[in-house]
Order: structure tokens, then C-alpha cells, then sequence
């Protein structure tokens, strides 16, 4: 495949600073670009090399147009984030494969089940009663649709989900392979010698643009729903508890738990293996650090860490003295003992 400059500029609505018929064939890490490749320098560390790299052309952020990129010799597409825009063209040149468009023999469709155009289910698909897709949906073989799901247009669901009664699914979404989307929560009630089931009647909702990674289970709600707002963004093994909501835009990475009725706002981000206990509120844009024990709500804008969370920069403080505890511990032992001989010359009492 090849693009030129000036249709990847038009793609990505950057300004080009370069020969407008160049041909890319490829996107291309910093250090591995040819001549045929473009790449990005979205840090200081790399517009300080632009000259060095041989990728035929380098997307930039406008901000460093006073500085080294001025002086470099490649061709520059100027755009607000180059990350972004390298990543928009990597979903060019390398687009996801689809199974091919139809409903497979091999799948059972359960009745009154109504699909948009141009819809892929892949053999051993089973699709339960009342079931209703959108345009372009993509099922991948031992998907598991149970009754009264809702699934809306070009949303792709991978290998082996299982997705339960009542569900609603936005459009644009990703489900990774593994998932459950709508299993019942965790939640018992006991007389002090029994735990009985509680029965979860509630749904859990997905909107739009949201990728949940492989291995989640979000859990329905006891009442109401389990709330998963648009471009949400979870990595693998992350579990979301019954009545859980979760803001736009917030990202989760590896091994996160959240506990039930727990409120967490736009916009954060949740670092690997955080725990998160029940009936919080975590506020817009705060950052929870990796292996957070999170026992509190958390503000808007904070950046926390450690377990239970303390703000990051008193944890970063904590963690440096930690490694020092047995010299400190030698030292005040030391000085205690002077302290001693001190007050036994004085003739002072030290109980």
C-alpha cells in the first residue's frame, strides 16, 4: 500500500512542511523508519534527533516549530499530538481483518432476532431471543449473546465472550476476547449462619466507543445498571462490580478491581493491579499509582499511592525511607543509650 504526504496530512489534519507527492509504504519506529517509513517525535528526547532519523517523514507537535525541527532536513507534518496521528495511520496501513459479511449456518439464532446491514457472525455464534444488533457488527465464533441484548452498530465482539440478558451495548465497541459482560455481582445477605444469593435484576450498560480488554467481567447491577460511559478504555483482567460507574474517557490498565456502588469520574486513570473499595467516589482526573489500595474517595485532580492511598508525592517520600529504617532504627538506638548516661550522671529519672 502506499499513501502520499499530502493525502496522510489531509488524514490526520496536520500541515505538511514537505514534498506534497511523497509515497509512504509503512509506519515505522523512531529508530527503525526508511526512506519508505514515517514516523513520530512526540518528546523533547526525539526532536533533539530528527536529523538522525532516515524515516521519510516525521510527524511533529507545533510546539517545537521553534526549535530543532526548523533546522531539520526531513519532511515534518505538523499536528497537535503526533502520537495520535502516527496511530491514526498505523489503522491505515495495517486495517483489522473481519470474518466475511453474512450469518454463518453454524450459528443459532434464537427467534425474533433483528441485525442492520452488513453484519459478520462467525460459526458457533449463539444468540439467544429478542436480540437486536446494528449495521456491520462483528461476532467472532463462541461468542454467547443471551436474551434481550442490545448491540449497536459496528461494534466487534472477539472469540469466546459471553455477553448476559439484557445487556445494552453501544456502537464502536470492542470486546476482547474472554469477557462477561452482565454476570451476576458479588453480593449475599446472612443470618450469621448462611449466606443467601441476592438476585441481581439490574443490566449493565456499555456506550459508545469503549475497547474493554480480554478477561474483564463487569458485573450487572443489583438495581439499575452497572454503567461503563463512552470511551471508557480497560486493559486485561480488570473487574468492575455491580453498580459501578465509570466516567468518559477513563483508561484502566492490568489487573484492576473496583467493589461494588463505587462512583468513579471522567477522565482517570487507573494504574495496574489498583483495588478500589465499595460506595467511593473518585473525582474527574485523578490518578490512582500502581498497586493502590484505594479505602477512601478521592478528590478531583489527585494523584494518590500506596495502600491505603496517601498523595503520590508523600508516598514517593515514605518509599525512600523505608530502606532506611534499620539505620535509623541503629541510630536512635544509639542515641537513646547517651541519653541514658546523660540522665544517670544527672541523676534523672528516665522511665
Amino acid at each position: 500500500m502506499e499513501i502520499t504526504l499530502a493525502d496522510i496530512a489531509r488524514k490526520v489534519g496536520g500541515e505538511l512542511r514537505g514534498e506534497p507527492q511523497k509515497r509512504i509504504r509503512n509506519a515505522a519506529p523512531f529508530d527503525q523508519a526508511t526512506s519508505e517509513d514515517i514516523t513520530f517525535a512526540g518528546s523533547a528526547k526525539f526532536l533533539k534527533k530528527l536529523n538522525l532519523t532516515k524515516a521519510g517523514a516525521v510527524f511533529i507537535p507545533g510546539s517545537s516549530l521553534s526549535g530543532d525541527a526548523l533546522t531539520a532536513t526531513q519532511n515534518l507534518i505538523v499536528v497537535e499530538h503526533p502520537q495520535v496521528a502516527f496511530a491514526r495511520i498505523l489503522n491505515i496501513f495495517y486495517p483489522s481483518s473481519k470474518p466475511a459479511i453474512g450469518i454463518s449456518q453454524k450459528a443459532a439464532i434464537g427467534k425474533n432476532f433483528t441485525s442492520g446491514l452488513d453484519v459478520s457472525i462467525a460459526p458457533f455464534v449463539a444468540i439467544g431471543n429478542d436480540v437486536k444488533i446494528g449495521t456491520r457488527v462483528c461476532l467472532h465464533p463462541h461468542v454467547v449473546i443471551e436474551d434481550h441484548v442490545v448491540i449497536g452498530n459496528d461494534t466487534e465482539i472477539f472469540p469466546n465472550v459471553t455477553i448476559h440478558k439484557c445487556s445494552e451495548i453501544g456502537a464502536h465497541v470492542i470486546i476482547q476476547s474472554g469477557t462477561v459482560i452482565g454476570s451476576d455481582g458479588f453480593g449475599y445477605a446472612t443470618d450469621g449462619n448462611q449466606y443467601i444469593k441476592i438476585r441481581h435484576t439490574g443490566i449493565v450498560q456499555i456506550d459508545d466507543d469503549v475497547e474493554i480488554g480480554a478477561c474483564n467481567t463487569i458485573d450487572r447491577a443489583t438495581f439499575g445498571k452497572t454503567w461503563i460511559q463512552q470511551g471508557v478504555k480497560t486493559d486485561n483482567f480488570v473487574h468492575i462490580a455491580h453498580n459501578v460507574t465509570v466516567g468518559a474517557n477513563t483508561v484502566f490498565a492490568a489487573l484492576v478491581g473496583v467493589s461494588g456502588s463505587t462512583t468513579i469520574g471522567r477522565n482517570v486513570i487507573v494504574a495496574g493491579q489498583v483495588g478500589v473499595s465499595d460506595h467511593l467516589k473518585i473525582g474527574n482526573g485523578a490518578i490512582l499509582g500502581p498497586q493502590s489500595g484505594i479505602a477512601q474517595s478521592v478528590g478531583k485532580g489527585q494523584v494518590v499511592s500506596g495502600s491505603p492511598e496517601m498523595p503520590h508525592r508523600l508516598w514517593l517520600r515514605v518509599q525512600r525511607i523505608i530502606p532506611r529504617l534499620p539505620l535509623l532504627r541503629k541510630k536512635l538506638s544509639a542515641i537513646e543509650k547517651k541519653v541514658n548516661k546523660i540522665e544517670n550522671k544527672l541523676g534523672l529519672s528516665h522511665d
